[in-house]
């Protein structure tokens, strides 16, 4: 664990409120960066941030040592994969006579929002869609390790696979990315 996390922890501990605040806005950009990737975007980004202070800030006398960070981003993935499970279908395949809008007008875009495309710049779209495209289980080894830089073996503890396959996974992740951005990289070079 960070020693200023270490510290920090500790003092909020002992009743030291701006302990929890600079904790928070230490981490909060990796954590939500992660959360947001693995949401695709969704809605439901602002409520898991807040849910995962909530149950680290409940249960903050079991996180003993190590990243911290770590362990916000494993509290994350589990309510991911929460939402992920409870959420029923919303959609019926049955298309009604009476339907006037056919069924692919009201499947949810999975891209980006209007306000995430306006506040990135064309590259930075161009790599947020690569990798959005990416396999969950690629993406998340990705996102974890360049938002948060949780080290390998934290993340093939979170992910529960050996600490080559998240390697792996993150060497696909980087070999798919290239080549979808490979054209991007050209016209960098020639800019």
């Amino acid at each position: 664990m960070d020693e200023q996390d270490q510290d920090l922890l500790a003092r909020y501990r002992k009743g030291d409120l701006e302990a929890l605040d600079r904790l928070v806005e230490k981490h909060r950009r990796p954590l939500f960066g992660y959360i947001v990737k693995m949401t695709e975007g969704g809605d439901d980004a602002d409520d898991i941030f807040q849910e995962v202070w909530l149950r680290a800030i409940r249960n903050q006398d079991r996180f003993k040592s190590g990243n911290f960070c770590g362990w916000l981003m494993r509290i994350a993935r589990n309510l991911v994969i929460d939402r992920v499970r409870k959420r029923k279908p919303i959609v019926n395949l049955v298309r009604d006579e009476e339907d006037e809008d056919p069924f692919e007008s009201r499947v949810a875009d999975p891209g980006l929002s209007p306000s995430s495309i306006s506040a990135a710049g064309e590259l930075g779209l161009r790599i947020d869609v690569a990798v959005a495209e990416l396999p969950a289980e690629q993406r998340e080894v990705f996102v974890m390790r360049m938002q948060g830089e949780v080290p390998f073996k934290e993340i093939a503890e979170i992910q529960g696979v050996s600490i080559n396959t998240a390697l792996a996974r993150m060497q696909y992740a980087v070999r798919k990315l290239r080549a979808v951005l490979q054209t991007n990289y050209e016209e960098l070079e020639r800019a």
